[in-house]
């Protein structure tokens, strides 16, 4: 049986619930982010400041730069968080079956639900419409037949928009759909899958796995069913890690690999404590690190490891230095996660695999 998901989007959550709660704001290009004296960076923008150029990410003293009238407000995620749980249980009047993926944004699954003769579409008009009559906010709302296809959706019509994605449009959806609208995607699979001449989903989709799987590795598997618009992930209540982290933004650069190398004691301990606060079905199976430039160029590595020990780190950190010995304004450190608790997803069609195998290994 097909699903019905909405996926719901505050639109600009942090800076809105500022922008309502100081009517003063109204119309002006609002921030909510660090002290761009203390080399601080944008949690979130309104719309009149990304119309500056203004972007979250982006460091606050680059912001002001782009926007001089630009208003940096410091985050108050006890506030965001109330308004987050009145806009949950708007959510639980409709179903409970909810996944939520942030403070602002979450998956429902109302493929059971008795409201609305279960149209899904007028669930998520219903939805949108409390929530802007009763907090003074906008969300955005996307219906398709899996988690996939509608947060892809939510983000058609933004801000304060619906776009639903029909089970018999899902085909002509995504074939034209674009490469980077896959979760991902980002620049450099987007860079390589254009140089492949790949830049909509039916192009992907006339890729055999075995091909995506020599060029993308384990992300092909997945690049071969979103390029189908295929996606059987259940909307779970209860959702769990696929990692755990600690970063650490400098006031000062750290310049060199020994001033990198002194930080690690610190955001080691700090990442064994997350992995302590995480219950006994995780199991560690690998290791990342992560360093941000001085010009905001962002890199990282990874290995295989089931323990958190600092010679790895230390290797990662020198291998980072070797190829761009440099400044660094943020380090990180983080574990790749097994949860012993979630199933393995199923291969939808093991005997293609095994035939494109056979092929590739010959006789």
């Amino acid at each position: 049986m097909s699903r019905k998901i909405i996926h719901v989007d505050c639109d600009c959550f942090y800076a809105a619930v500022e922008v309502r709660d100081d009517p003063r704001l109204r119309g002006r290009p609002v921030a909510v982010g660090g002290d761009p004296n203390r080399r601080g960076v944008i949690a979130t923008c309104n719309y009149p400041a990304r119309e500056f150029g203004v972007r979250s990410a982006m460091s606050s003293s680059h912001a002001l730069r782009l926007c001089p009238e630009l208003v940096i407000l410091r985050p108050d995620f006890d506030k965001y968080r109330r308004v987050s749980g009145q806009i949950h249980d708007i959510f639980r009047t409709f179903t409970n079956i909810i996944e939520p993926l942030s403070l602002d944004e979450a998956f429902l699954d109302v493929s059971e639900s008795p409201l609305h003769a279960n149209s899904a579409t007028r669930i998520a008009e219903t939805i949108r419409r409390k929530v802007r009559d009763t907090l003074n906010i906008t969300v955005s709302a996307g219906v398709a037949p899996n988690k996939f296809l509608a947060k892809v959706a939510s983000d058609w019509n933004k801000p304060d928009g619906l776009f639903v994605i029909p089970p018999d449009r899902v085909d002509a959806f995504v074939a034209a759909l674009p490469v980077n609208r896959i979760s991902g995607v980002g620049r450099v699979t987007g860079e390589k899958l254009a140089a492949l001449g790949i830049h909509t989903c039916g192009d992907l989709q006339a890729m055999g796995r075995l091909d995506l799987a020599h060029h993308f590795g384990s992300f092909g598997e997945r690049l071969y069913h979103l390029a189908r618009g295929e996606d059987d992930r259940p909307v779970q209540t209860s959702r769990r890690r696929k990692s755990a982290s600690v970063e650490k933004t400098y006031h000062e650069d750290k310049r060199t690999l020994a001033e990198w190398h002194r930080e690690l004691d610190d955001l080691l301990e700090r990442l064994r404590q997350r992995i302590d606060r995480l219950d006994a079905n995780y199991i560690i199976q690998g290791l990342t690190v992560k360093v941000r430039y001085n010009d905001f160029r962002i890199v990282s590595t990874d290995q295989g490891g089931d323990r958190v020990e600092r010679e790895p780190f230390e290797r990662m950190l020198s291998q980072l230095w070797e190829r761009h010995p440099a400044p660094a304004r943020l380090l990180g450190v983080g574990v790749r996660l097994r949860d012993l608790k979630s199933p393995q997803q199923p291969d939808l069609f093991p005997e293609e695999r095994e035939k494109a195998l056979r092929q590739h290994r010959g006789p």
